[in-house]
């Protein structure tokens, strides 16, 4: 039977002295899925990501791609962007790109061709001949991912891979990994960004404090988690009610309200609908957001700073 697990994470721990950093994680990472790696600061993401690609040596634990530890020769077939940018200021964008390319096995022309494309695709094809430190951060960063992406990657690891993008370049490049999936790579995205979690992955891990706290699926997530609330548009009076619901916000229209426990959408239609002095004009429910299920998680454990 094929093995469908891309990575596989097994009782890993990793301590640094008396500091236990990760403490008994385990998760897989399914082939051609967008995997989320989520966390606070000092959670252990970046631990955990080193500890895979052999940067580090785990405490316990085994840590595979493919079913084997890292080797260095993987390294044509894996593409690592991360939270710490490098790349040679003082070279031109295309030679720098063409570089790495030849370095991943590409013949230079055919390094040089693919550049270009990109180059042309993220709008930075007129700066092909300048050199990289005179670039914007932005556009260095364009290019960084380009390096990373080059020669279609089985197995991609982005860390932040949007910071200080604005949204028409997020979404860009949100684009630009969708397609690289489509084409059959993997992804496991390092971000703070919502909404890149939302759109792009299949499945998610939290970390806190070294500990996996969710693990599972983005709908299984807030099924499990998340509340749905409900959203009211109206004319009249709305009266609160301790049996079926709680009013998050209210203005003079428009109201949203979070049901009880076991309380269902329709009981609450049916209860509004009956109230005198109550015209109710729009009803929906809105689906449990990623941000406020992370949020709910850190505070019950008296940490707030989730995208830290």
């Amino acid at each position: 039977m094929e093995n469908t697990k891309i990575v596989s994470v097994k009782n890993f721990q990793m301590r640094f002295g008396e500091k236990t950093i990760i403490e008994d994680l385990s998760f897989e990472v399914e082939k051609g899925e967008v995997f989320g790696l989520l966390g606070s600061n000092g959670s252990g993401k970046t631990t955990t990501i080193r500890a895979l690609l052999d940067i580090y040596q785990p405490t316990a634990g085994e840590l595979l791609i493919d079913g084997k530890r890292f080797l260095p020769e993987m390294s044509g077939s894996l593409g690592y962007l991360p939270e710490e940018r490098g790349l040679y200021k003082k070279e031109t964008v295309l030679d720098t790109m063409v570089y790495f390319g030849q370095l991943k096995g590409l013949r230079r022309k055919e390094a040089k061709e693919w550049a270009e494309k990109y180059l042309e695709r993220v709008e930075l094809i007129d700066s092909a001949g300048q050199v990289l430190g005179k670039l914007s951060g932005g556009q260095q960063q364009k290019v960084q991912l380009g390096v990373t992406i080059m020669n279609d990657p089985k197995l991609l690891i982005l860390d932040e891979p949007t910071k200080g993008f604005d949204p028409v370049n997020r979404r860009l490049m949100m684009d630009i990994i969708q397609e690289l999936v489509a084409k059959g790579s993997t992804v496991i995205l390092v971000t703070h960004q919502m909404e890149e979690v939302e759109k792009l992955c299949t499945r998610l891990l939290l970390l806190k404090d070294g500990k996996r706290r969710l693990y599972g699926s983005v709908p299984e997530i807030k099924r499990q988690y998340g509340k749905n609330s409900i959203i009211v548009e109206y004319a009249g009076s709305l009266k609160p009610n301790d049996i079926l619901f709680t009013i998050i916000n209210n203005t003079s229209q428009s109201a949203e309200l979070a049901p009880k426990d076991g309380v269902a959408v329709d009981e609450i239609f049916s209860y509004l609908g009956a109230q005198d002095g109550l015209k109710v004009s729009g009803f929906h429910v809105e689906q449990a957001k990623l941000d406020d299920i992370f949020v709910q998680i850190y505070r019950k454990e008296g940490k707030e700073d989730v995208y830290a």
